[in-house]
């Protein structure tokens, strides 16, 4: 039998819902147009929705407005990628500026050059490339780290998502049926349509447990390329690394020369200016960058040791028509160099901290089984009492609070990620207005579901 919480947030959910399909009628309607000419109705199965998705209009600052007219504030922020805030006008007048001086050229410009070594700096890193997307970041890393090592096995972590190229979308959310055992989880593929046989080439471990990495390389270490692995898990929520996890990952891809490449397609410049090497202290040998270093425009990257990298000068393909795009190039170094800035981190310090004491006061409050992290501009609320520390426990979350806490929230003008599994994305242009607007609103979904 539910507990009496469970059964509070079904009737929440219910009554949520049914009042955001009234207010969403416009986004119904385009819903009924677009799924005739894209599969869902949308550009991409992350933007799904049900039973339709909110379509939005446009974006200024820390604000949104849906088709119907509805105006929310944003901490959905592009899945991460807005750091800078909606029609930031540092960016836009770069993005203008390049756009007036020739869009494409398929040739190197001088803002190129720039960009990289701004992201050398602040990453702490000898070379980089440049993508469009965190998926060809992830792609190419691993090719460039089995090019180095000359071994064809990927080591990932348990939950985690790198991206949709069939050899990296395995183990990224299987059910308990899929997972295999808890020492020895089960390489299992997410989508339809991939090869059979692929996950002969994939080792999964669980986060957060170096001895389970180390049991694997004893067995198996000379066959290993990479671990590839988000420093800081957050296609579950956000779990933390505990202390010590990271550094004897680092330890041990040493010792058994496994290249050790940070997934920081979203945490990247949003927990610290620089990244997880900033924020934890441990330097992998090669990272992915994505999402918000492109304050908007689609951009990606990788890079790291020199030696690595220089595989690419002997073999190890990395091409792109678009890599280096001259509209994503202005915007990312605009974004890098005069948004993100030491301000704009104190200011995420800020109101990340307003905004998580706000919300645990409310859970204090009113008993509700949920832990808040904070993390530079991210955050999440997750529906289970104690922190996660791996992917099995976030299995352990009650999926009907957060069932019962999208529809709320939305209603109450608080634009949130429809998963979950997702987190907020704080903007340089949030202030003390729309995080008190979340706290207010959170504050009373819990006293509905405390009842």
């Amino acid at each position: 039998m539910s507990e009496p919480i469970t059964e509070r947030a079904k009737a929440i959910a219910a009554t949520e819902m049914e009042r955001l399909l009234q207010r969403t009628t416009a986004s119904k309607a385009l819903y009924e147009r677009a799924v005739q000419s894209m599969p869902g109705g949308v550009a991409s199965s992350f933007q799904l929705g049900d039973p339709y998705p909110i379509y939005l209009e446009r974006g200024v600052g820390a604000e949104v407005w849906d088709v119907d007219g509805n105006e929310y504030f944003d901490f959905h922020n592009g899945f991460g990628s807005i750091a800078v805030g909606h029609a930031n006008p540092i960016v836009a007048e770069a993005v203008e500026k390049a756009a007036r001086s020739g869009m494409h050229f398929a040739v190197t410009v001088e803002s190129t050059v720039a960009l990289a070594e701004e992201l050398c700096r602040r990453f702490d890193v000898d070379q980089v490339r440049f993508t469009n997307s965190g998926t060809e970041s992830n792609m190419t890393a691993i090719r460039v780290a089995r090019a180095a090592t000359g071994r064809d096995v990927i080591a990932k972590i348990e939950g985690s998502y790198h991206g949709h190229v069939d050899f990296l979308m395995y183990s990224c959310t299987p059910g308990a049926e899929q997972m295999g055992g808890r020492d020895t989880p089960a390489a299992t593929p997410k989508s339809k349509g991939m090869p059979a046989g692929l996950e002969q080439w994939i080792r999964v471990v669980p986060f957060n447990d170096a001895d389970a990495f180390e049991r694997l390389l004893q067995a198996e270490g000379d066959q290993i390329a990479a671990l590839i692995m988000e420093p800081v898990m957050m296609n579950v929520g956000i779990v933390l690394p505990q202390p010590g996890y990271l550094e004897r990952i680092r330890e041990l891809c040493t010792q058994y020369g496994v290249v050790l490449i940070f997934d920081e397609v979203k945490c990247g410049c949003t927990i610290a200016a620089g990244g997880a090497r900033e924020r934890f202290g441990v330097k992998p040998d090669l990272a992915s960058w994505a999402k918000s270093i492109g304050g908007g425009a689609a951009i990606g990257a990788f890079g790291g040791r020199a030696d690595i990298m220089d595989e690419i000068n002997h073999g190890a393909a990395h091409q792109g028509t678009y890599n280096g795009n001259p509209l994503s190039v202005a915007a990312s170094l605009a974004t890098l160099t005069k948004v993100l800035t030491p301000d704009a981190y104190a200011h995420f310090d800020y109101l990340g901290k307003r905004l998580a004491s706000g919300m645990q006061r409310s859970i204090d409050e009113h008993g509700i089984p949920a832990s808040i992290v904070d993390l530079g501009c991210k955050g999440c609320v997750t529906y289970r009492s104690e922190p996660l520390t791996n992917y099995r426990d976030f299995l352990e979350t009650n999926t009907e609070l957060y069932l019962a806490s999208y529809p709320f929230m939305i209603n109450r003008d608080v634009f949130m990620t429809p998963g979950d599994e997702e987190q907020w994305t704080l903007s340089v242009q949030h202030g003390d207005r729309e995080i008190d607007r979340y706290v207010d609103a959170f504050a009373e979904l819990c006293q509905a579901l405390a009842g």
